[in-house]
Protein backbone atom coordinates (compact mmCIF):
# COMPACT_ATOMS: atom_id res chain seq x y z
CA UNK A 1 0.00 0.00 0.00
CA UNK A 2 1.23 3.40 -1.06
CA UNK A 3 2.18 5.74 1.78
CA UNK A 4 -0.22 8.70 2.74
CA UNK A 5 1.24 11.81 1.85
CA UNK A 6 -0.30 15.40 2.54
CA UNK A 7 -1.21 16.88 -0.72
CA UNK A 8 -3.58 20.16 -2.31
CA UNK A 9 -6.30 18.65 -4.31
CA UNK A 10 -9.20 18.70 -6.40
CA UNK A 11 -12.78 18.14 -4.63
CA UNK A 12 -15.35 16.31 -6.80
CA UNK A 13 -19.27 17.04 -4.87
CA UNK A 14 -21.44 13.86 -5.45
CA UNK A 15 -24.30 15.18 -3.73
CA UNK A 16 -26.50 12.30 -2.75
CA UNK A 17 -27.12 10.15 0.59
CA UNK A 18 -27.10 6.62 1.27
CA UNK A 19 -24.73 5.90 -1.61
CA UNK A 20 -24.29 2.29 -1.44
CA UNK A 21 -20.92 0.40 -2.63
CA UNK A 22 -23.62 -1.77 -5.32
CA UNK A 23 -23.81 1.77 -7.06
CA UNK A 24 -20.01 3.11 -6.40
CA UNK A 25 -18.86 -0.48 -8.47
CA UNK A 26 -21.78 -2.38 -9.78
CA UNK A 27 -22.02 -5.91 -9.11
CA UNK A 28 -20.64 -7.51 -12.62
CA UNK A 29 -17.39 -6.02 -12.13
CA UNK A 30 -16.51 -8.33 -8.93
CA UNK A 31 -15.27 -11.29 -11.01
CA UNK A 32 -11.69 -9.87 -10.58
CA UNK A 33 -9.96 -9.71 -7.35
CA UNK A 34 -6.79 -8.02 -8.43
CA UNK A 35 -7.58 -4.48 -6.95
CA UNK A 36 -6.27 -2.84 -9.90
CA UNK A 37 -8.63 -1.86 -13.28
CA UNK A 38 -11.76 -0.87 -11.38
CA UNK A 39 -11.35 3.19 -11.55
CA UNK A 40 -13.08 3.67 -15.23
CA UNK A 41 -15.91 1.70 -13.59
CA UNK A 42 -16.23 4.00 -10.18
CA UNK A 43 -20.12 5.02 -10.37
CA UNK A 44 -20.67 2.49 -13.64
CA UNK A 45 -24.48 3.22 -14.29
CA UNK A 46 -24.72 7.23 -13.04
CA UNK A 47 -21.05 7.91 -15.07
CA UNK A 48 -22.16 6.17 -18.82
CA UNK A 49 -25.27 5.85 -20.66
CA UNK A 50 -25.13 2.12 -21.37
CA UNK A 51 -24.59 -0.80 -19.15
CA UNK A 52 -20.93 -1.42 -18.30
CA UNK A 53 -19.59 -5.37 -18.61
CA UNK A 54 -16.11 -6.36 -17.60
CA UNK A 55 -13.29 -5.75 -20.37
CA UNK A 56 -15.33 -3.24 -21.41
CA UNK A 57 -13.29 -0.36 -23.44
CA UNK A 58 -14.58 2.51 -21.60
CA UNK A 59 -13.31 5.59 -23.46
CA UNK A 60 -16.01 4.58 -26.09
CA UNK A 61 -18.85 4.48 -24.05
CA UNK A 62 -21.09 7.21 -24.12
CA UNK A 63 -20.68 9.73 -20.77
CA UNK A 64 -23.69 11.05 -18.66
CA UNK A 65 -23.61 15.27 -18.82
CA UNK A 66 -25.57 15.55 -16.16
CA UNK A 67 -23.09 13.07 -13.22
CA UNK A 68 -20.51 14.89 -11.55
CA UNK A 69 -17.38 12.99 -12.74
CA UNK A 70 -18.20 14.07 -16.06
CA UNK A 71 -18.24 17.79 -15.41
CA UNK A 72 -14.99 19.22 -16.84
CA UNK A 73 -14.17 21.25 -13.66
CA UNK A 74 -13.70 18.10 -11.84
CA UNK A 75 -11.50 16.56 -14.50
CA UNK A 76 -8.40 14.80 -12.05
CA UNK A 77 -10.30 15.45 -8.37
CA UNK A 78 -8.72 12.83 -5.58
CA UNK A 79 -11.14 14.18 -2.67
CA UNK A 80 -14.40 12.95 -2.96
CA UNK A 81 -17.31 14.87 -1.03
CA UNK A 82 -20.31 13.05 -0.21
CA UNK A 83 -23.72 12.72 2.24
CA UNK A 84 -24.19 10.91 5.18
CA UNK A 85 -24.31 7.30 5.19
CA UNK A 86 -21.27 7.26 2.70
CA UNK A 87 -20.72 3.34 1.48
CA UNK A 88 -23.44 1.65 3.02
CA UNK A 89 -24.57 -2.05 1.83
CA UNK A 90 -22.48 -4.97 1.23
CA UNK A 91 -19.01 -4.62 2.48
CA UNK A 92 -17.55 -5.60 -1.03
CA UNK A 93 -13.69 -4.03 -0.79
CA UNK A 94 -14.23 -3.62 -4.67
CA UNK A 95 -15.52 -0.11 -3.58
CA UNK A 96 -12.77 1.11 -2.33
CA UNK A 97 -10.46 -0.25 -4.91
CA UNK A 98 -12.61 1.36 -7.57
CA UNK A 99 -12.24 4.77 -5.85
CA UNK A 100 -8.34 4.41 -5.54
CA UNK A 101 -8.18 3.63 -9.19
CA UNK A 102 -10.18 6.81 -10.00
CA UNK A 103 -7.33 8.78 -7.56
CA UNK A 104 -9.09 9.06 -4.84
CA UNK A 105 -7.24 9.40 -1.50
CA UNK A 106 -9.72 11.44 0.60
CA UNK A 107 -13.61 10.70 0.99
CA UNK A 108 -15.28 13.42 3.14
CA UNK A 109 -19.08 13.10 4.25
CA UNK A 110 -21.08 13.28 7.47
CA UNK A 111 -20.83 9.64 8.30
CA UNK A 112 -19.62 6.13 6.77
CA UNK A 113 -20.82 2.76 6.62
CA UNK A 114 -18.68 1.33 9.82
CA UNK A 115 -17.33 -1.71 7.18
CA UNK A 116 -16.52 0.52 4.13
CA UNK A 117 -14.69 3.21 6.65
CA UNK A 118 -12.59 0.43 7.69
CA UNK A 119 -12.07 -1.14 3.95
CA UNK A 120 -10.74 2.19 2.79
CA UNK A 121 -7.84 2.63 5.73
CA UNK A 122 -6.57 -0.72 4.70
CA UNK A 123 -6.55 0.42 0.98
CA UNK A 124 -5.15 3.95 1.20
CA UNK A 125 -7.55 5.87 1.43
CA UNK A 126 -8.31 8.18 4.07
CA UNK A 127 -12.02 9.04 4.95
CA UNK A 128 -12.95 12.21 6.77
CA UNK A 129 -16.04 12.34 9.33
CA UNK A 130 -16.60 15.99 8.95
CA UNK A 131 -20.04 17.88 11.19
CA UNK A 132 -23.10 18.07 8.07
CA UNK A 133 -23.22 21.68 8.75
CA UNK A 134 -19.39 21.93 7.59
CA UNK A 135 -19.89 19.66 4.60
CA UNK A 136 -22.97 21.81 3.65
CA UNK A 137 -20.60 24.33 3.17
CA UNK A 138 -17.69 22.48 1.52
CA UNK A 139 -20.69 21.89 -1.29
CA UNK A 140 -21.41 25.36 -2.09
CA UNK A 141 -17.54 25.86 -2.19
CA UNK A 142 -16.88 22.90 -4.27
CA UNK A 143 -20.26 23.82 -6.31
CA UNK A 144 -18.83 27.48 -7.50
CA UNK A 145 -17.78 28.31 -11.05
CA UNK A 146 -13.96 27.01 -10.37
CA UNK A 147 -13.10 23.89 -8.41
CA UNK A 148 -12.41 24.15 -4.49
CA UNK A 149 -9.04 22.90 -3.66
CA UNK A 150 -8.18 21.91 -0.50
CA UNK A 151 -5.12 21.14 1.37
CA UNK A 152 -4.62 18.17 2.96
CA UNK A 153 -2.67 17.30 6.18
CA UNK A 154 -2.84 13.66 7.91
CA UNK A 155 -0.31 14.81 10.22
CA UNK A 156 -2.11 18.02 11.74
CA UNK A 157 -5.38 16.49 10.95
CA UNK A 158 -6.44 19.33 9.06
CA UNK A 159 -7.69 20.67 6.23
CA UNK A 160 -6.90 24.06 4.66
CA UNK A 161 -9.00 26.22 2.65
CA UNK A 162 -8.37 28.50 0.06
CA UNK A 163 -10.44 31.46 2.27
CA UNK A 164 -7.44 30.37 5.20
CA UNK A 165 -9.96 28.69 7.03
CA UNK A 166 -8.49 25.34 9.03
CA UNK A 167 -10.72 22.72 9.56
CA UNK A 168 -9.24 19.86 11.23
CA UNK A 169 -10.66 16.15 11.61
CA UNK A 170 -10.46 13.30 13.72
CA UNK A 171 -8.74 10.22 12.85
CA UNK A 172 -7.65 6.88 15.12
CA UNK A 173 -4.23 6.89 16.11
CA UNK A 174 -3.60 3.22 14.60
CA UNK A 175 -5.02 4.07 11.31
CA UNK A 176 -3.27 7.34 11.08
CA UNK A 177 -0.25 5.77 11.68
CA UNK A 178 -0.92 2.69 9.13
CA UNK A 179 -1.97 5.43 6.21
CA UNK A 180 1.19 7.95 6.44
CA UNK A 181 3.81 4.44 6.58
CA UNK A 182 1.86 2.65 3.69
CA UNK A 183 0.67 -0.43 5.85
CA UNK A 184 -2.03 -2.95 5.24
CA UNK A 185 -3.11 -6.10 7.08
CA UNK A 186 -0.33 -7.91 5.09
CA UNK A 187 2.61 -5.19 5.85
CA UNK A 188 1.57 -4.93 9.77
CA UNK A 189 1.96 -9.37 10.02
CA UNK A 190 5.51 -9.21 8.00
CA UNK A 191 6.84 -6.47 10.62
CA UNK A 192 6.68 -10.07 12.64
CA UNK A 193 8.32 -11.96 10.32
CA UNK A 194 11.08 -12.86 12.37
CA UNK A 195 8.88 -13.91 15.42
CA UNK A 196 6.50 -15.98 13.57
CA UNK A 197 9.80 -18.07 11.80
CA UNK A 198 10.89 -18.74 15.74
CA UNK A 199 7.43 -19.66 16.81
CA UNK A 200 7.16 -22.18 13.31
CA UNK A 201 10.70 -23.52 14.25
CA UNK A 202 9.94 -24.39 17.82
CA UNK A 203 6.68 -25.95 16.96
CA UNK A 204 8.77 -28.31 14.45
CA UNK A 205 10.82 -29.21 17.10
CA UNK A 206 8.14 -29.75 20.09
CA UNK A 207 5.57 -31.79 17.52
CA UNK A 208 7.69 -32.74 14.39
CA UNK A 209 4.57 -34.67 13.45
CA UNK A 210 2.61 -31.86 12.76
CA UNK A 211 4.95 -30.86 9.71
CA UNK A 212 5.42 -34.25 7.98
Amino acid sequence: MEPFVNFVGVVCPLDRANVDTDAIIPKQFLKSIKRTGFGPNLFDEWRYLDRGEPDQDCSKRPLNPDFVLNDPRYAGANILLGRENFGCGSSREHAPWALMGQGFRVLIAPSFADIFYSNCFKNGILPIRLPAETVDELFALANGEEALQIAVDLSAQTLQLPTGRTIPFEVDAFRKHCLLEGLDDISLTLQQVEAIRAYEARRCAEAPWLFT
